[in-house]
């Protein structure tokens, strides 16, 4: 497939003399540094190439026509109407539109620790923020390629047909997304590293904070009527997220084949809480806006009805996912090798 958006090439190294740079067996810990500021790059690229192949579907479903409206002609003027009148295609948008929204508000999350971690005078702050960090790294990376492929896809497959040709160029998207799923630690290794190291890390520090200022947040807004669908479907979350933690500290110990076998759908599940925490604030913030009558009250409007898309449609995933990490390993490790 390539990667046609940078300049690359083969290198061998075969016969090649190495020298050694820095302290012996320190380089790994050296190049950790790297990796792990590349992984959050990495999950902006799969966001952004899921913002603009969801920025060329709108513009197509807008003007593409095709069918008319279940609901009645929308379009009387026309042949047939514009497909973004059809719910299924709505779907797909929203879909992707409630994702990049969310994804963008849990990037610069992330982006704000690493600041407080880096320039904080207060210790105390600093080390909650560098603990945060470490956690969201790995989901962010995994969850945001993961479903940023996953989501040019579907922008993609509202062209139909002329998704797959050259011509509108969402085949390129698709291609050049597929990459962010591998490099700087393929998605099962991000995974692993999220159920195998982050969680027990310092006893478990990072994650018992995080769990703590969500239920916080649900608890202090639980009484704000315009916020209780968002509080309520966050927490369901989060008690599906509490109970799978738990299950792993119970379950993996002894048979480290169940935290391997509900990895990934442990990082997906985390991913879902964190972006319905992000939608969360975010509906807090488009309220509190809207009373006071400060900004352009349609884009509020538009924001808390994205939101409740989020909540209604996606943020449920998290009960599957629980089912899925609570079934174990053992239909997954049980067949012989030669069977497959």
């Amino acid at each position: 497939m390539g990667i046609h958006g940078n300049s690359t090439c083969v290198m061998n190294y075969d016969e090649a003399t190495g020298y050694l740079l820095g302290a012996e067996n320190k380089g790994l810990a050296a190049m950790f540094v790297m990796m792990n500021e590349a992984r959050l790059g990495v999950g902006l690229q799969g966001l952004s190439i899921a913002e603009v192949a969801y920025q060329n579907a709108v513009n197509y479903a807008r003007e593409r026509i095709q069918g008319r409206s279940l609901s009645g002609v929308k379009a009387p003027d026309k042949k047939a109407d514009p497909i973004i009148v059809h719910p299924d295609i709505r779907r797909a948008l929203l879909t992707i539109k409630s994702f990049t929204e969310a994804g963008r508000a849990f990037t610069l999350w992330t982006a704000l620790k690493s600041d407080i971690a880096h320039r904080s005078g207060d210790a105390t702050e600093k080390q909650t923020a560098d603990d945060l960090l470490g956690l969201a790294t790995p989901i962010l990376k995994g969850v945001l390629t993961d479903k940023g492929f996953d989501h040019a896809v579907m922008a993609q497959q509202v062209f139909g047909g002329h998704g797959y040709i050259e011509e509108h160029g969402m085949s390129q998207y698709v291609r050049d997304a597929r990459i962010a799923m591998i490099y700087e630690g393929a998605n099962g290794i991000q995974a692993l590293d999220l159920v195998g190291r982050k969680l027990g890390a310092n006893g478990g520090r990072a994650v018992m904070a995080l769990f703590k200022e969500i239920g916080d947040f649900c608890e202090e807004n639980r009484a704000d009527e315009n916020l209780s669908f968002f509080t309520k479907s966050l927490k369901k979350g989060l008690n599906d997220l509490q109970a799978s933690t738990m299950w792993f500290m119970q379950n993996a110990m002894a048979k480290p084949d169940n935290a391997g076998a509900g990895s990934t759908d442990y990082m997906h599940m985390f991913g879902l809480v964190v972006l319905g925490y992000m939608w969360a604030k975010m509906a807090k913030a488009a309220n509190e806006s809207l009373a006071a009558g400060t900004g352009d009250a349609d884009y509020f409007k538009n924001k808390l009805l994205t939101g409740r898309f989020f909540m209604e449609k996606i943020m449920p995933e998290t009960a599957l996912r629980k089912i899925r990490i609570e079934a174990g390993a053992d239909s997954v490790m049980e067949m012989a090798a030669e069977a497959f």
